[in-house]
């Protein structure tokens, strides 16, 4: 309990976030985001009907009082399309939080770290808390700090590619680097094993979503990413042991009775 994650002065005891996007029911989305324990899912602004909210959308199935939402500009390609989606989310009542996202490529969808600095130096003028998804660059990371976003999340593989952590060098030394806010991995876990690494690597927390929407048992995989995060937060806690060249006994010799 006293191991909590904070982000803008909010408290969260899970350290997985989930999306809403690709399940096969709104129903099984549902049910996933409770067997998996967040208490924030990402939700794209524009996804959500904004103009008739008397037909059902995603909105219809989050417990908003056990789950934050946290909107996302997802198919933005530009600084000034990100801003307005992120102020048209804050306008309906959704937050004024943002999982910011400007696409550079449209095949990659790797985000564009220029027109991401700029609209979260925008946003965040604006009293947006603004978690930036961004490359594992450290420099732009560094600017993104000082930009004033709240957390970096920095990807681990493609969007949606479940290739796992691609680029577990980047990801350590932006570990290293960057301490004034939270990190969270941010794309490209495709199962247990992937989260737990990222949170092995002392990142705060992951951010997934067709890992779970796309197992052939979403609900099975949910709680699976529930207890990787967990077990994944308590090795790094715990400490690794040293990695040895060679082998060392479990048993040592010394002291014991010579026969």
């Amino acid at each position: 309990m006293s191991d909590l994650l904070t982000i803008a002065g909010k408290t969260f005891q899970s350290r997985l976030f989930v999306g809403t996007g690709k399940y096969r029911s709104k129903q099984l989305m549902a049910r996933c985001h409770e067997i998996s324990g967040t208490q924030m899912v990402t939700l794209a602004v524009r996804r959500v009907n904004l103009t008739d909210r008397s037909k059902e959308s995603e909105l219809d199935f989050i417990d908003r009082t056990k789950i934050s939402i946290l909107p996302n500009t997802a198919g933005c390609y530009t600084a000034d399309e990100a801003i307005r989606t992120a102020r048209l989310g804050r306008e309906v009542g959704l937050s004024n939080w943002v999982k910011l996202e400007v696409i550079g490529d449209q095949k990659t969808l790797f985000p564009d770290n220029a027109g991401l600095l700029d609209a979260t130096r925008v946003l965040v003028k604006e009293g947006f808390v603004v978690l930036p998804y961004t490359t594992d660059d450290l420099v732009n990371a560094r600017k993104l700090v000082e930009a004033g976003a709240a957390a970096v999340m920095p990807l681990g593989a493609p969007i949606g590619s479940g290739l796992g952590i691609q680029n577990q060098l980047n990801l350590r030394i932006l570990r290293e680097q960057i301490t004034e806010v939270p990190l969270i991995v941010d794309a490209g876990v495709g199962t247990a094993s992937d989260a737990a690494m990222a949170m092995e690597l002392g990142y705060d927390g992951v951010l997934l979503n067709t890992a779970i929407a796309e197992a052939e048992n979403s609900e099975q995989m949910a709680y699976a990413m529930k207890l990787a995060i967990e077990a994944g937060r308590a090795a790094f806690l715990a400490g690794r042991m040293a990695k040895r060249s060679y082998a060392s006994a479990s048993s040592p010799l010394a002291g014991a009775i010579a026969r």
